[in-house]
């Protein structure tokens, strides 16, 4: 397979993490042992910020109150949309039961947990997106209790717009922290909050490594790394959509990577002059990102045809794959690696993200060769049950106590034996010898 690299990253999502996790440890091992005042002490060292906690119904009313009536309508329209797609997910599985053999009869159960913790990103930006995206989620999945958690840009707390997205989706509780620390509080039940049974959604590499590292003590939808991006386009891809597409998630952050996979030489060169172009017309902040991620993280790959096209997408894995390709329905059947597709110039990356449906938090780092993203049935436990007849009871029994024998598993076995013997006492059954025995 040959693919010509006309832009090679020189680093990786995972460049800086090696020195992330030592300092993640010491926060998380404080506010284990010091509760409720280290992770206090923790926010205000990071965040600047020594407020109320946990948010009241009047700090609530107090922030809706300064979110403009078109910002409200935009949310409420993004969260319809979030909410009737994830309740259309929650609708294609649903408890079962069935009849393995007669008198035998199991199923399985679907039940929510009871405590989910939602992340909601602040920092360079306010992602009311996030609120939205885990909150709405969590709640048609039938979460018993909610905690939307975001932190505060200093004195002023968290973003009133955060706030109303959150409370208006249906978060029980809201608290005014962030970092490894509100990962922390939300894991231990601080501040009288429940045990988070599963914290969501996506945070700086501080917050993927306390997730990473709680992950057993409680759930978490994935670990997640820096954000990032693929685009396949052919020759009929428009060269100033696609680097336009390019420098929306670079956008992201420094090590965000993004990358133009193509069969058209002359069209990865146009977007290659573009991009920089694009980048130096962005505002500080979000220049000062997408110069880094472009120079560092970003690649440019020309391949023979679209099958190799797509065998370079599956390798890599991505977190939002585009397709700005003829034959989106090729595609879409040959595809098997991403978090979320996109397909057709009419659709977007940033479309997902902010208001169309399908959820924003996505596997990256290539962890989308195993897994997909958030949804309804992440908060959801898949149990099973099983329920017998006598009868029914009587052949099981009899393989139970044979195959438990033949593992060594003596005491295993008895369990059955003691059924088949209660309920038929007249019957003699072969039920193979125990270890001991059988030596």
């Amino acid at each position: 397979m040959a693919r010509e690299y006309l832009k090679k990253a020189s680093k990786t999502s995972r460049s800086d993490a090696a020195s992330v996790t030592e300092t993640v440890q010491g926060i998380l091992a404080d506010i284990e042992s010091g509760g409720d005042g280290e992770a206090l002490r923790y926010a205000e060292k990071f965040d600047g910020y020594s407020g109320p906690v946990l948010l009241s119904d009047e700090d609530k009313a107090r922030a809706a109150a300064t979110v403009s009536e078109q910002q409200k309508d935009d949310i409420k329209f993004a969260h319809d949309n979030i909410r009737k797609f994830a309740e259309h997910q929650k609708s294609a599985t649903d408890d079962v039961q069935m009849e393995i053999t007669p008198g035998l009869v199991a199923g399985q159960k679907l039940i929510p947990v009871n405590a989910a913790g939602c992340y909601v990103p602040g920092g360079r930006y306010s992602h009311v997106a996030s609120a939205m995206m885990t909150v709405t989620t969590a709640k048609v999945a039938g979460v018993g209790h909610i905690t939307a958690c975001s932190p505060p840009q200093g004195a002023a707390g968290v973003p009133a717009s955060i706030i109303y997205a959150a409370d208006y989706c249906g978060a029980d509780e809201i608290l005014s922290m962030g970092g490894v620390q509100a990962v922390a509080a939300l894991a231990y039940g601080l501040f009288g909050l429940p045990k988070a049974d599963i914290i969501v959604g996506p945070g700086n590499q501080f917050v993927a490594e306390a997730k990473r590292m709680l992950f057993g003590y409680m759930g978490i939808d994935l670990i997640a790394g820096p954000t990032d991006s693929l685009i396949l386009a052919d020759a009929s891809a428009d060269a100033e959509i696609a680097a336009v597409d390019l420098v929306g998630q670079a956008e992201h952050g420094y090590n965000s990577p993004v990358w133009l996979v193509t069969d058209h030489r002359p069209l990865a060169e146009k977007v290659m002059a573009r991009v920089p172009e694009l980048i130096a017309d962005l505002p500080e902040i979000n220049r000062k990102n997408a110069e880094a991620a472009w120079r560092d993280y970003a690649e440019v790959i020309v391949c023979d045809d679209r099958e190799e096209m797509s065998a370079t997408s599956d390798d890599y894995a991505p977190e939002h794959l585009s397709v700005q390709a003829e034959d989106t329905e090729w595609w879409l059947s040959r595809l098997r690696c991403y978090g979320s597709l996109f397909l057709g110039e009419e659709t977007t990356v940033a479309f997902g993200d902010k208001a169309s449906g399908p959820n924003h938090v996505l596997p990256t780092s290539g962890s989308a060769r195993y897994t997909g993203g958030l949804s309804v049935h992440k908060y959801m436990k898949v149990v099973t049950w099983q329920k017998a007849t006598r009868e029914g009871s009587k052949r099981v029994a009899e393989a139970t106590a044979r195959i438990s024998r033949l593992e060594g598993m003596e005491a295993h076995a008895r369990t059955a034996d003691i059924r088949l013997a209660k309920y038929f006492p007249d019957e003699t059954f072969d039920l193979g010898q125990s270890k001991e025995a059988a030596e």
